[in-house]
């Protein structure tokens, strides 16, 4: 499996030492030709396992105190001297492979090679290490070639929403609405480079100091941004919005307290009705995640038109058309925007048109959409309230360079949106959806809303977890209920909003 060679990695030359006899390549290895010639030092005293950095400042102790240790759960964490034993160890794999040829195999059988390779380099240089801190290393180092490095046991645990690398020696995960300091470390600047160009070349997509700024997502639908140097100071900084495995869907959200029973019926109604719902909120306050949900109640005929950044919906229906934007390649030409998309949806005869996030000029597009026959379409916009969300929608009209009165605007929007939910992530880190709020019309150049649907804070727990309820505004016959009644589902409108109803309740 290996032929001769001088070194492995750091090893000094020694002639007198005899060589290894390359062994014939086994049925499914990489040729014996992935390797240099040369002699391995194999004789004299056994090299000494890498030394301990100096002692850490007393703040950097401090530091790590604080730090979340992601491999609890698997093998306890490692000291510095893993690392560099790692670092020494792959720097000896990089030398002896050939990673053309290792790209033509299979993904496993790759891995099986790696292992085997990186087992060898651990004999030959006689590092003493345990079996457990062994397997630890060979799974590192295969993710390091073959994954994401550092980043696949993130990656693996679904109780992760966010994973945000602030350059390769500080990373950072939002575990249950908090963000907690990990032990997770890259080798160096460049092993982070190497991942996030890894990730962002999946999807056609590049970054480097000519192209500093990239979305992109992972194959699951995960969330991908990378800002790199010399935007990022400090070293690239990767942000990714981790999608979970298992779909959530209303019944769980239900389970998780972000609205009640009766709430997640009107929800259920607002979609089979082709209600053009207007989904706000702050970051990470689970926007897209309901945009999914309410996509479940979508019928299985119809024919639905998604437009992304990043393609990130995981519609369930099978007449799904799912688009997504291009950047400018290095000549600045070729882009594919937002508003390009939506205006191609038009000519494809959709029946819904989904935008994934609206951020400028292509909400007049999608009004316009909403407005000319295309009923049950949706869209998500970052606001902190139901009317700062149509306020944030005028401001991006006005953006696009449309020079029209304010007052039309504003008829456009009542004439186009229904309904719009808000959602919020709490000082607790947990998510809720604390409005559904009708849009009625215009009294003079006022937007008139009305809500229907709340979410009240009443206290909170010894553990500090904010205790609330989910109630209606006591209107059971809302603007939607026309709707409801087209579609057959007035009275089961008007049952959920009486069975949240608390004052209803108490006078039953």
């Amino acid at each position: 499996m290996f032929g001769k060679r001088k070194s492995f990695g750091g090893n000094t030359q020694n002639p007198t030492h005899s060589a290894i006899k390359p062994a014939q390549p086994e049925s499914g290895k990489l040729p014996a030709s992935r390797l240099s010639s040369g002699a391995v030092q194999t004789g004299g005293e056994n090299p000494k396992p890498p030394q301990s950095p100096p002692q850490q400042t007393a703040a950097a102790s401090l530091g790590k105190q604080d730090e979340y240790d992601v491999n609890e759960d698997i093998s306890g964490g490692h000291d510095e001297e893993y690392y560099q034993t790692k670092s020494t160890v792959f720097n000896a794999l990089i030398d002896s492979i050939d990673l053309s040829q290792l790209a033509t195999m299979e993904m496993e059988a790759a891995r099986e090679e790696i292992r085997d390779i990186v087992s060898e380099i651990i004999s030959l240089k006689s590092i003493i290490m345990s079996i457990s801190e062994q397997e630890d290393l060979l799974d590192d180092i295969c993710n390091d070639v073959l994954g994401y490095g550092p980043l696949e046991p993130l990656l693996a645990r679904d109780d992760i929403a966010d994973i945000m690398v602030n350059g390769s020696q500080s990373c950072y995960i939002e575990v249950n609405g908090k963000v907690k300091n990990t032990n997770v470390r890259f080798r160096d600047d460049a092993h982070l480079m190497n991942v996030c160009q890894r990730i962002v070349s999946q999807v056609g997509r590049r970054v480097d100091e000519s192209s500093p700024i990239c979305d992109a997502r992972l194959p699951d639908g995960s969330r991908v941004n990378v800002i790199a140097p010399p935007l990022a100071i400090d070293g690239a900084a990767l942000t990714i919005r981790k999608f979970k495995k298992d779909k959530l869907t209303l019944a769980q959200l239900v389970k998780f307290g972000s609205i009640s029973q009766p709430g997640s019926d009107l929800l259920r109604i607002l979609g089979r009705v082709r209600a053009n719902v207007l989904i706000s909120g702050g970051t990470g306050s689970g926007k897209t995640t309901l945009l999914n949900c309410l996509t479940a109640f979508i019928d299985r005929d119809e024919r639905v038109i998604t437009c992304e950044d990043s393609a990130e919906l995981q519609l369930q229906q099978p007449h799904v058309v799912r688009l997504e934007t291009r950047p400018p390649n290095l000549e600045g030409e070729g882009e594919i925007t937002m508003r390009d998309l939506i205006k191609n949806c038009l000519r494809m005869r959709p029946e819904r048109i989904i935008v994934g996030e609206v951020r400028g000029p292509e909400a007049f597009d999608l009004l316009q959409a909403m407005n000319t026959g295309h009923d049950g379409s949706m869209g998500t916009l970052h606001a902190n309230s139901p009317r700062e969300a149509l306020s944030r929608l005028e401001s991006m009209i006005t953006m696009g360079g449309y020079s029209l009165p304010s007052r039309t605007i504003r008829e456009m929007i009542v004439s186009s949106i229904d309904v719009v939910v808000q959602a919020a992530r709490l000082r607790d880190g947990s998510r809720r959806i604390t409005h559904v709020t009708e849009i009625l019309g215009l009294e003079g150049d006022v937007i008139v809303t009305q809500d229907i649907f709340l979410y009240d804070i009443l206290g909170e727990d010894e553990n500090a977890k904010i205790i609330g309820q989910h109630r209606s505004t006591g209107i059971t016959k809302p603007k939607v209920a026309e709707r409801a009644r087209y579609f057959n589902e007035e009275a089961a409108l008007v049952e959920a909003l009486e069975a949240a109803n608390p004052t209803a309740q108490k006078s039953a």
